[in-house]
């Protein structure tokens, strides 16, 4: 007689520092569509690997920021390129996760073009936003954009793909590590997306991808004293106060991306994503004059 078959689920494990670990905390949540149709088994993360993907990030720091630009562009690209490689999967993932067929396609488009948009930036948002400042003496004076550091990310959370990658690439185009939680609901793309990330020539530990319960981890990424900006993309007002408090114990900057709508290009993209992860280093550099150059002959 025959049975039906239970499909086997895939385990959708953490990324941090270039692997993919399972939560070290051992639990897990199973993911489901609107139809409460099992999807997946979804880590559950933990305040330990939260502090793991953190350590991942600021060692990645410096070799990140200090690559150069058009070779942090030359990798968004290519990202763009796996992403596209793996359409049909993304698209079948999404559509799993409730969005239609059409709904699918589009946010599989968006999201290559985004990362190419941004990989167009990487080389250039310095000129743009870098200036050559006028000053009462005999100096030039230089003020150019450096990456803020480490920065960790609440994902949206009604977004499976498109809002992932829209917060992510500003962050690394600009040269700065991050450590990201997904969306719980729908967190099968952000896993996938992973992987592409992973095969993408991005350093392990630049991009780190966590899933689990922004209710339990919010805390913990606000408040790690080795964070230098956080991005919170939803608009619960007791959580933005939690963030707050948190990140005033190391002055921490702190982003809210709470009523943007990440399939208007208009809003959803801008160099100016890339400032807010920015400092402004300002350089002095003194200017020999004429007299002085003869005096040293």
């Amino acid at each position: 007689m025959a049975t039906k078959r239970l499909e086997v689920l895939k385990t959708y494990k953490i990324y941090i520092g270039g692997q993919f670990p399972r939560t070290e905390s051992g639990r897990y949540y199973v993911a489901t569509n609107k139809k409460q149709q099992a999807l997946a088994n979804v880590c559950l993360s933990s305040r330990k690997d939260v502090r793991d993907a953190i350590v991942a990030a600021r060692a990645a720091c410096g070799g990140w920021s200090g690559r150069a630009a058009f070779n942090r562009a030359q990798i968004l690209y290519r990202i763009a390129e796996m992403l596209e490689g793996r359409r049909a999967q993304f698209v079948d993932e999404l559509i799993k996760q409730d969005a239609s067929a059409k709904d699918a396609e589009q946010e599989i488009n968006l999201s290559i073009d985004r990362l190419i948009y941004y990989a167009g930036w990487c080389d250039k948002y310095q000129q743009v936003f870098g200036s050559v400042n006028p000053v009462a003496s005999s100096h030039f004076n230089f003020s150019v954009p450096e990456p803020t550091g480490v920065v960790t990310i609440v994902a949206p959370q009604n977004s499976s793909l498109l809002g992932l990658v829209s917060v992510i690439a500003p962050i690394i185009a600009g040269g700065n590590t991050c450590v990201v939680l997904a969306s719980e609901d729908k967190p099968l793309c952000s896993v996938t997306f992973a992987e592409v990330i992973n095969s993408s020539d991005v350093p392990g530990g630049v991009v780190n991808i966590l899933t689990g319960k922004p209710s339990e981890l919010v805390k913990y990424f606000a408040e790690h004293m080795d964070v230098n900006a956080i991005v919170y993309c939803e608009n619960d007002a007791a959580t933005k106060k939690l963030i707050q408090e948190k990140a005033s114990l190391n002055v921490k900057r702190v982003l809210f991306y709470d009523s943007i709508n990440w399939k208007n290009d208009a809003e959803a993209q801008s160099p100016y994503f890339i400032m807010d992860a920015q400092e402004i280093k300002t350089t002095w550099h003194p200017i020999e004059t004429v007299g002085s150059a003869k005096a040293g002959y």
